[in-house]
């Protein structure tokens, strides 16, 4: 436990410019705080405590702001950026090295049982705001948009944007032109 939170912790000082040293992103930020309840949750989940799993994840919400169900799988170095606002479901995965910014929702789409929520491949960036809904995937190195809503399956090392969310570029090379893009929007 102690070698996640320390892979997690230098994960933040790698990814946010504003982090100085491990003693304040362990003491002061949220996204921390967050796993840390999570992984507590999530222990007691998988042993049929229920009503303790959740009870911690509330907690951690009512604190951090940051809401995990304690069901979710997540890897090791999630980084969500100030954090407010951001939902995971019940049946999400989440791989390592993910980072996510204030907003995002991973959730579901309908009351159905089962996989409902999405999985996110390893070294994933989630843009601010951006909502991935359903028992979808982002593949591997993938990137999402700020505000995208993301319905369909995103490939690895894609690039996704828009409401709806669609891939514009794969391995660097662009799906589209960005001037066919704007005037397509222009002729709204």
């Amino acid at each position: 436990m102690f070698n996640k939170l320390k892979y997690d912790l230098d994960f933040v000082l790698k990814n946010d410019p504003a982090a100085r040293n491990r003693l304040e992103v362990l003491l002061l930020y949220p996204s921390i705080h967050a796993l840390i309840n999570h992984r507590m949750a999530h222990f007691f989940y998988k042993k049929n405590m229920f009503f303790m799993a959740r009870l911690i994840s509330q907690m951690s919400r009512f604190f951090t702001g940051i809401e995990i169900h304690p069901g979710a799988t997540i890897g090791k170095g999630l980084f969500i950026d100030h954090g407010m606002g951001v939902v995971i479901g019940e049946t999400a995965e989440v791989g390592d090295n993910v980072i996510m910014y204030h907003g995002v929702t991973l959730g579901g789409t309908g009351k159905n049982k089962g996989k409902r929520h999405p999985t996110v491949g390893s070294n994933v960036v989630i843009g601010a705001g951006a909502k991935i809904l359903g028992p979808i995937s982002l593949g591997v190195n993938s990137k999402i948009g700020a505000n995208a809503v993301v319905l369909k399956d995103v490939p690895e090392n894609c690039t996704a944007v828009g409401i709806p969310a669609k891939v514009v570029k794969c391995d660097d090379n662009p799906i589209i032109k960005i001037d066919d893009y704007r005037n397509k929007i222009k002729g709204l």
